[in-house]
């Protein structure tokens, strides 16, 4: 369930005509940005985008660039942004990282849906004039590669048939891989990019009743190389995707200095989706609001920003 709270009747030009008085004088009322943006479902900001740039022949995320700045502004651009537009800016950016972040390209590929997934390569390509695939396979090298481009390439099916015999022997074939580290990566990479989820799924699940642990935990023991980490985050998202980012959230806030991409990343992307469930699920598992994890650790205009998408009254 989604956390944004947005009115039915706004008024796309009554919106940017308030935007516009928010950005004059000397420095941006932040306050009213927030109270608006922070309230829009996707449909109704590029309405604004649109209205904006019809009275003030301005782009407002160009504006909002040069008025804001700093975490706020990197968390307020991407929620500007149309869903998949956005998720092709966030896999471009883990590329670019220095320390390749290939667990954001492996998060979009494999919780997205399959016509999701296609929308973003399409963004991607008109975007960045090269496919999202030739990107990842040009940051990749080995099995990892296999793994990233077979992942990002993939357009599953999403129906509820499960082969109970199909889910035995690749659950059979997912152990040999994972017991002998130098295992038939092929067949692993194979199986995690073609089948259904639901499919997958219930091989997880046939894993776990034959050797008495998750395949996840099993992989934790060697996750020392993006390969493997990459595996480990692709069969979290598979299998429980609001469970991975209930710990990507924890997994921000626990650290000593807070990573605000992450933090940005999950409650920016989920907001309209299913934020409104992780949340629960990070009170069950730290006994803590998440509201108030995020105040604690958080600051500003940013962390009024994240609070107001996280559905906190004013």
């Amino acid at each position: 369930m989604s956390t944004l709270i947005a009115p039915s009747n706004h008024s796309p030009a009554e919106d940017a005509q308030a935007l516009q008085k928010a950005f004059k004088g000397w420095g941006a009322d932040d306050k009213a940005i927030i109270s608006i943006l922070g309230h829009r479902n996707v449909h109704q900001r590029q309405q604004i985008r649109k209205a904006y740039e019809e009275l003030f022949q301005e782009d407002l995320i160009k504006r909002l660039e040069s008025e804001i700045s700093g975490d706020f502004e990197r968390a307020m651009y991407r929620w500007m942004l149309e869903p998949a537009e956005r998720d092709a800016v966030l896999a471009n950016v883990a590329m670019r990282n220095g320390n390749k972040d290939f667990h954001v390209i492996v998060e979009i590929a494999c919780v997205l849906s399959a016509e999701e997934l296609l929308a973003v390569r399409r963004a991607y390509r008109c975007r960045y004039k090269h496919s999202l695939e030739e990107d990842v396979a040009a940051n990749t090298t080995a099995h990892l590669r296999q793994l990233l481009v077979g992942l990002v390439s993939s357009f599953r099916y999403e129906g509820d048939e499960i082969n109970a015999r199909l889910a035995q022997s690749e659950a059979n074939i997912l152990h040999e891989t994972v017991k002998e580290k130098k295992g038939n990566y092929e067949e692993a990479i194979r199986i995690l990019t073609t089948r259904s989820k639901t499919q997958l799924v219930a091989t997880f699940n046939r894993y776990k009743d034959e050797h008495n642990i998750s395949i996840s935990k099993k992989l934790l023991d060697q996750t020392s190389d993006d390969f493997n980490k990459a595996l480990h985050t692709a069969i979290r998202c598979i299998n429980d995707h609001k469970k991975y980012y209930e710990k990507v959230l924890r997994n921000a806030m626990k650290r000593v200095g807070t990573d605000e991409d992450a933090l940005s990343r999950v409650v920016v992307t989920r907001a309209e989706k299913d934020l409104r469930d992780i949340k629960d699920l990070y009170y069950k598992r730290n006994s803590v609001h998440l509201e108030d994890a995020v105040a604690k650790e958080t600051s500003g205009d940013y962390k009024k920003f994240i609070l107001t998408l996280l559905g906190k009254q004013d």
